[in-house]
C-alpha cells in the first residue's frame, strides 16, 4: 500500500511546492511509482512538472467536489514514474464547498483509498494555509513533511503547525505523524541560519532531515522550463540535495 505524505506549511515562500515537486520527481528517478497531487489553487506544482493549466479538462477540484474519481483526473507526466493530479484557480472554491459537505474532512481520503495501491508514494502539495484543503490532505496522509526557512518567524509558524497537526491527529487521523522537517533556502554562512537550526535540534532533533536545501540558481530556474531540477540540471547542487532528501524520506518510511 502506497504511503501518502503531505508537504505543508501555512507560511508561503518557504520552498514547499519546490520541495514537493523535486522530491516526488527524485523518488520517481529512484524507481518508485509516484503520484503528485497539486492541492494549491496557484497550480505551481502542475506547471512545475510541465502540465499546461489552461489545457486541463479535469483537476483535483473535480475529484473533491464531484463524483469524479482519482484515476479520471490523473495525468501522466513526461518524467520517470511520475503522475500528477493537477490544479488551477478553480480549486479556491473547494474550501467553501467542502465546508458544506457532511464529513467533508474525509473526502480526499475516500478518493485516494481507491488508488493508493497503484503507487509507492502519493505526495500532496498543500496550500499555504491551514484551511479545509490542508485538513483534507492531512486526514488522508500517513505523514507530513514541513519545509521551512531558517528564520525566527518560521519557528513561530512551526509551533502553530505542530498544534494543527496534533488536532487533526486527535480528531480525524490517529495515524498521522510528522515525517520530517526540511530546511530550505539554506545559507550556512549566516549566523542566523545556524542559530535556527540549533534551536530546531533542541526540540525536533529526530525530525530534521540530515540534508538541507541550499539556495541554488538551477532549482529556481527549473520551474520556468516545466521541469524538476533533476531533469533541468542533474549535476547541480540542488538536484543532488533533493535526491538525498528523497532517499532519506524513503528510509524513514
Amino acid at each position: 500500500m502506497g504511503k501518502i505524505i503531505s508537504f505543508a506549511n501555512q507560511k508561503g515562500g518557504v520552498g514547499k511546492t519546490t520541495s514537493a515537486v523535486n522530491i516526488a520527481a527524485s523518488l520517481g528517478v529512484l524507481g518508485y511509482k509516484v503520484l503528485l497531487i497539486d492541492l494549491d489553487p496557484q497550480g505551481n506544482a502542475t506547471s512545475g512538472v510541465g502540465i499546461m493549466k489552461k489545457a486541463l479538462k479535469a483537476t483535483v477540484f473535480d475529484m473533491l467536489t464531484t463524483d469524479a474519481d482519482a484515476k479520471s483526473v490523473t495525468v501522466q507526466t513526461r518524467y520517470d514514474n511520475l503522475s500528477v493530479i493537477p490544479s488551477n484557480t478553480t480549486l479556491a472554491r473547494a474550501e467553501f464547498e467542502l465546508g458544506d459537505v457532511e464529513n467533508g474532512e474525509y473526502v480526499m481520503k475516500s478518493k485516494l483509498d481507491a488508488v493508493r495501491d497503484l503507487y509507492d508514494y502519493i505526495i500532496i502539495d498543500c496550500p499555504p494555509s491551514l484551511g479545509m484543503l490542508t485538513v483534507n490532505a492531512m486526514t488522508a496522509s500517513d505523514g507530513v513533511v514541513i519545509p521551512m526557512q531558517c528564520e525566527f518567524f518560521a519557528l513561530e509558524g512551526l509551533s502553530q503547525l505542530m498544534f494543527t497537526i496534533s488536532r487533526i491527529k486527535t480528531h480525524y487521523n490517529k495515524a498521522l505523524n510528522v515525517t520530517g522537517i526540511l530546511i530550505t533556502m539554506h545559507n550556512n554562512r549566516l549566523i542566523l541560519s545556524m542559530q535556527v537550526i540549533n534551536e530546531l535540534r533542541k526540540h525536533y532533533a529526530d525530525k530534521l532531515f540530515e540534508t538541507t536545501i541550499s539556495r541554488n540558481v538551477k532549482v529556481s530556474e527549473a520551474p520556468g522550463f516545466g521541469a524538476p531540477v533533476y531533469y533541468h540540471e542533474k549535476r547541480s547542487k540542488g538536484a543532488i540535495e533533493y535526491m538525498n532528501v528523497a532517499k532519506q524520506l524513503a528510509e524513514r518510511i
